[in-house]
């Protein structure tokens, strides 16, 4: 089911072409449906997408996902790393009128984090960086915290539909080669009324 629903919502991201807001919320919700499983009370988006991430790393004895990250870290990955604007401490010290710096900090820590990840080949690490990144672009665009193909801040969107696209199929194609995969049961199961 997972599969099934993630590859119809690649396959719609595909269409979308000239229109790379909707290609990324797109692409987004194929990767959610890939991933996401029921909430438990403990649980969260990160704790999940962590486990995700382990064991797909786990399962990908050929090493693809690393070979795609650190390929791309020079381009969309380092950019994203370095933009402010998909860093959440940013919009919460923007928000609360926070001066102090602190965040500036945080995100020179974030950015050496991500380096220190890709010189020790941490993949779970980087894809735990980057998809935290993605997910405030997410929220930016599903929360209505950005206008529909604005001209402000387009590099972000550009480098989450590159990275989706890029990641997202081997994700998926891992899920299919080792279908044992414990990834939980799916939140929204198939309900025939």
């Amino acid at each position: 089911m997972r599969l099934h629903r993630a590859l119809s919502w690649l396959a719609r991201a595909e269409k979308d072409e000239e229109d790379a807001d909707a290609r990324f919320i797109f692409l987004w919700i194929a990767f959610n449906a890939a991933y996401a499983h029921e909430f438990g009370e403990v649980d969260n988006e990160r704790k999940q997408l962590d486990a995700f991430f382990t064991r797909l790393v786990e399962a990908d004895a050929e090493g693809r996902l690393q070979a795609l990250l650190f390929e791309r870290f020079s381009g969309p990955i380092r950019s994203l790393i370095d933009n402010k604007f998909v860093f959440q401490p940013f919009w919460r010290a923007l928000r609360d009128h926070d001066s102090s710096g602190q965040w500036e900090e945080s995100f020179a820590k974030a950015k050496q984090l991500a380096m220190l990840s890709v010189l020790g080949k941490d993949t779970v690490r980087l894809l735990c960086i980057v998809f935290d990144r993605l997910y405030v672009l997410r929220c930016s665009l599903v929360h209505g915290g950005s206008t529909w193909n604005s001209q402000l801040n387009r590099a972000q969107v550009s480098d989450g539909v590159q990275l989706l696209r890029t990641l997202l199929p081997t994700m998926l194609e891992l899920m299919v080669e080792h279908p044992g995969l414990e990834l939980g049961a799916i939140a929204f199961p198939v309900v025939k009324v």
